[in-house]
């Protein structure tokens, strides 16, 4: 059917054919080239439509009702709550009622459906030049915490997360209560047993990577030039060469920012679907198959050389990801710690320095003369202990006092 404006172009280019008007009138009028009007005027003398050839035909993208429908039921469903329309897109493309994403984004937003997570336009003040990525894989890993609701139970957990700077892929992932030393240690663990020692670590000011100032320096360490009280996670990364860099802001470790709003947006439907409604199994998840499917998709310049470092056989993770501190042992082969006095089991350890070891894997140990004691905890405030439940929860208490206790809590 001819609209408005293709009747007026009819018309004038009529009247130019009739030499009622030039073709530069034409051309003019119509705001077109004087050739463009010639081509006109030979159509019409032919009796040639100027319609398109596409007029009164269907879009491409246009889907049949019995698929719209299908579409829309899927989009619906529970398990897919929060999931913008890229990520729905590829979760239906294996289903006899998938489309392209241009004729799904079209179906959902004339339903009155919104993508999540949609990219909102940032003003002057808050663009921030993108930093140059490293040239080599594993030369420089950005690292943080992010805190969401992975479950959709209105419970927050905290996922800690690895990005290698130069790929963009995930080196590192785990799940815990919330942001820990333990869950960064697994993370690292995973990272140091698959990729090898990074060169880099980028991290925030958290009181995990970078003392507060407010600890003082003991005698050891201001004869050996230390200007501030290392934290156990920055001894580690001594012990394995890593240099620990500090990010001043948020934009400073984009990367991981990215990879931290990528996760918060697809995995609580990944979860939802494989029925994931727990940390012990999301974080099988996520080690056994989501590193991989995410940098697969998200990953860039994999061509990169990789300046990663086999870990040594002769590094014992568990010791090294563990919170240690030092204590002597009186007559008896006790040591005190925190109120709580402790008996190295299996051989007597008399007045000797020892390593004392504490991770949720271990539990706590000892170390003398590179061999692993057990402890057990023997009384508290000099009141005996006897009872098998008292010594697991007084185990449990410092595990989560020293590795697991939420970093945003004081």
């Amino acid at each position: 059917m001819i609209n408005k404006k293709e009747k007026i172009q009819t018309d004038i280019i009529k009247a130019c054919c009739e030499k009622k008007i030039t073709e530069r009138d034409a051309a003019l009028r119509l705001k077109i080239s004087v050739r463009q009007v010639q081509r006109l005027k030979a159509k019409y003398k032919k009796g040639i439509s100027f319609l398109h050839g596409n007029c009164g035909k269907l879009p491409a993208i246009t889907l049949p009702e019995s698929q719209k429908q299908k579409i829309l039921e899927e989009f619906c469903k529970e398990v897919y709550k929060g999931v913008n329309f890229t990520h729905f897109t590829e979760l239906i493309s294996n289903k006899p009622f998938a489309a392209s994403y241009t004729a799904i984004s079209k179906l959902l937003r004339e339903n009155g459906y919104k993508s999540s997570q949609k990219r909102q336009k940032k003003s002057a003040k808050e663009v921030h030049k993108t930093r140059k990525r490293r040239s080599k894989r594993g030369e420089l890993i950005q690292i943080d915490g992010s805190p969401h609701d992975w479950f959709n139970t209105g419970n927050l957990s905290t996922i800690h997360v690895c990005v290698d700077d130069a790929t963009s892929d995930l080196v590192g992932l785990h799940m815990s209560d919330n942001e820990c030393s333990d869950g960064y240690y697994e993370a690292m663990r995973y990272m140091l047993e698959k990729e090898g020692t990074p060169e880099a670590i980028y991290a925030d000011g958290l009181s995990i990577f970078f003392s507060n100032g407010k600890q003082d320096l003991t005698i050891e360490d201001e004869l050996a030039g230390t200007r501030e009280k290392q934290t156990q996670f920055g001894k580690i990364c001594d012990e394995l060469g890593i240099e620990l860099i500090h990010a001043h802001s948020a934009p400073a470790k984009g990367r991981v920012e990215s990879a931290n709003d990528t996760l918060q947006g697809r995995l609580p439907v990944e979860f939802a679907l494989r029925g994931i409604d727990n940390i012990e199994a999301a974080n099988k998840f996520l080690k056994e198959e989501y590193i991989d499917m995410y940098n697969a998709k998200f990953g860039v310049n994999h061509e990169v050389k990789s300046c990663f470092v086999k870990l040594p056989s002769s590094v014992d993770l568990d010791e090294l990801l563990s919170w240690k501190t030092t204590r002597k042992t009186d007559r008896g082969g006790c040591f005190s710690l925190n109120n709580v006095l402790f008996r190295v089991e299996g051989t007597a350890i008399i007045r000797k320095t020892v390593e004392v070891l504490i991770s949720k894997r271990l539990g706590i140990v000892v170390k003398h003369n590179n061999k692993f004691y057990d402890v057990i905890p023997i009384s508290f405030k000099k009141q005996n202990i006897d009872s098998s439940d008292s010594t697991n929860m007084i185990v449990a208490r410092f595990v989560a006092l020293y590795t697991l206790k939420n970093e945003h809590c004081g």
